[in-house]
This record gives structure tokens, C-alpha cells and sequence, in this order.
């Protein structure tokens, strides 16, 4: 009896050692980058691009977690199949729901001129879990407007204006979607896209709105470089302008390199929120081994982010419910 008592309790601790305290860095294995975080049914999503040659990156993949700890993976809930015109590079997914539908918007081809076909495409899902469908059969946007190339999209909601905010090539656009998000409304100068380029931006546009302002953040650098980072300006519209604060996220050659192209999720009830961003493990010279990294995201009294703190161990369990 003795014995058995013993084997129960090294079991015990063995089990108790093995329970996860934090989320970890990275998330979960496999080859990801560009990730957009949301909250969709009281779980917390990813939507990442997968990192491989561009002309493998035909599919999304999509993890899901009720807590921040434990991330569940569902498989291609989009692919090249569903979308005909997507040849190869498809990038940074952007989730919105609207109206008990789940709407991906999403960049294919990687076009370099207006002489190419693809651009910022839409597909759409009963479910965040998919499998999404091409709503269009064309792209949404397909052309360079203002000198910014059609990728790395995201859909932003400000009461009930839906703003698809996008761009590469060192220029930012922002356009208001329509009801239905087949095409945009103009604005009241009769343009649809209007430029919000700020200070050193390259890519990888998000926003987010604390306390009556707009966050609004970017990717600068090279994304296959140390300097590859994240910054971000304030304003009182989403419309700018949006004067650089500082850079937040960056490399820290003690964990890891290349880190950026980021979203950032808060919590439904608390004041609480998380960059979800890639970097690249130590060691790592593939332009393509990237990883989805969960840290915090702090602003002080004045409300200004802090210098992101990036970690191996990542964040603590934070369920919705």
C-alpha cells in the first residue's frame, strides 16, 4: 500500500508539472506570422499567415482558445480551391462578424503593378472556424491607390462604420466599407481612398480605440531584418492625422529576432490587453521561420503604450467567461 501511495503521489507532481501556469512563446508550433487576433463567441482567435515560399501559401489555418493557455488548431479553413483567382502569397487574414456572418478579408498574389491580378479579396463563413467561401469571385481592391500595394489588410469598427485600413509599399490607405462589404462608400470629397501614411510606415496596419482615441499602429523596417518593428501615433479620428508616438515592439537578441506585423486583442470586461505579433527563434536564418507570440500591451497614466516587454513565457490564463 505504502508503495502505491508513493507511485500516486509522484504521479501527482509529475501531472501538477506538466500543467501549463503561462501560454508560452510561441503559441503553438508550425511556421506562422502576421496574426490577427479577436474575440469571436467567448473564445479568443488567431488568424495568422503561413510562413513558407510564397507560392506554398495557398491556405489559412486559424487557432482558437477559451483561456490564452491551451490553443486549439483548425485546418484550412480557407484555401486556393475556394478562392479561383488566388494563385499564391496569401497574407494576414483580418476577421470581422457582422450580422451573425464571419467575413475574412485577406491579400493574394503579392501583385507588384496594376497590370497583375489579385489584390484584397473577401471570403465568407457561418462559423470562425469556416470553411470560409469566396464572397466576391473577385478582389475588393485590386489596384495601387495612392502608391500603397494592396495587401495586409484589416477591418476596423468604429460604431457602425466599418473602415478596411491597408496597405504596403511605405503607403497606408483607409476606405469605408459598405453595407453589404461588396465595395466602399466615398467620402465626402467623393474620394474612396484616402491616404494616412504616417512617419516611417512600411506595412501591417492595425487600430484599436481606448478612451475616445484611436491607436493607430504599423510595421516598420524589413520583415526579413532586426530592425523589423512595431510603432504607433494617436488621434481623435481614424482619419488621422496620425503624428508617430514611438516604437513599442522590437527584437531583443536575448529571444528572438525580426519581431512585428502585430494585432492586438483586450479582454471583453477588464481593461486588459495583449499584442499578438511574429518574431523569429534564435538561430533561425530562414526568412520564413516565423512564429505567433502573445505579450502584454500596457499604457500609462497618460495613456501612451509602453515598450512592449517580449518573453519566452508569454501571458498568464485569462478566461472570457
Amino acid at each position: 500500500m505504502r508503495h502505491v501511495l508513493i507511485l500516486f503521489l509522484l504521479f501527482s507532481i509529475f501531472v501538477k508539472a506538466q500543467e501549463k501556469t503561462t501560454s508560452g512563446n510561441p503559441l503553438f508550433p508550425g511556421w506562422y506570422a502576421d496574426p490577427e487576433g479577436a474575440i469571436f463567441r467567448n473564445e479568443y482567435w488567431i488568424y495568422p499567415t503561413y510562413s513558407a515560399e510564397y507560392d506554398q501559401q495557398v491556405f489559412f489555418d486559424a487557432f482558437s482558445s477559451i483561456d490564452l493557455i491551451h490553443w486549439e488548431k483548425h485546418a484550412r479553413v480557407l484555401d486556393t480551391t475556394e478562392v479561383k483567382w488566388a494563385k499564391r502569397a496569401m497574407w494576414a487574414p483580418s476577421v470581422v462578424e457582422k450580422e451573425r456572418k464571419f467575413f475574412l478579408f485577406f491579400g493574394a498574389n503579392d501583385i507588384q503593378s496594376d497590370q497583375e491580378y489579385g489584390g484584397i479579396g473577401v471570403a465568407v463563413a457561418e462559423n470562425p472556424t469556416g470553411p470560409f467561401k469566396d464572397y466576391l469571385k473577385k478582389p475588393l481592391v485590386d489596384k495601387f491607390y495612392n502608391g500603397a500595394q494592396p495587401i495586409d489588410q484589416f477591418v476596423f469598427k468604429d460604431n457602425d462604420m466599418y473602415y478596411l485600413i491597408y496597405g504596403g509599399w511605405r503607403h497606408c490607405n483607409i476606405a469605408k466599407l459598405n453595407k453589404d462589404f461588396t465595395g466602399f462608400i466615398p467620402f465626402d470629397d467623393r474620394t474612396t481612398f484616402k491616404e494616412i501614411t504616417p512617419d516611417k510606415y512600411v506595412e501591417g496596419s492595425f487600430m484599436f480605440k481606448r478612451n475616445n482615441k484611436y491607436y493607430f499602429m504599423w510595421s516598420e523596417g524589413g520583415w526579413t531584418g532586426p530592425d523589423y518593428s512595431v510603432a504607433y501615433a494617436i488621434a481623435d479620428s481614424p482619419l488621422g492625422p496620425f503624428k508617430r508616438v514611438d516604437k513599442i515592439l522590437q527584437q531583443n537578441e536575448k529571444i528572438a529576432t525580426g519581431a512585428g506585423h502585430h494585432s492586438v486583442i483586450k479582454h471583453p470586461v477588464k481593461d486588459e490587453y495583449y499584442i499578438i505579433y511574429h518574431r523569429r527563434p534564435l538561430g533561425e536564418t530562414d526568412r520564413n521561420s516565423r512564429v505567433v507570440c502573445i505579450d502584454l500591451l500596457v499604457f500609462d497614466d497618460q495613456g501612451l503604450i509602453k515598450p512592449v516587454v517580449i518573453t519566452k513565457e508569454g501571458v498568464k490564463e485569462n478566461p472570457i467567461k
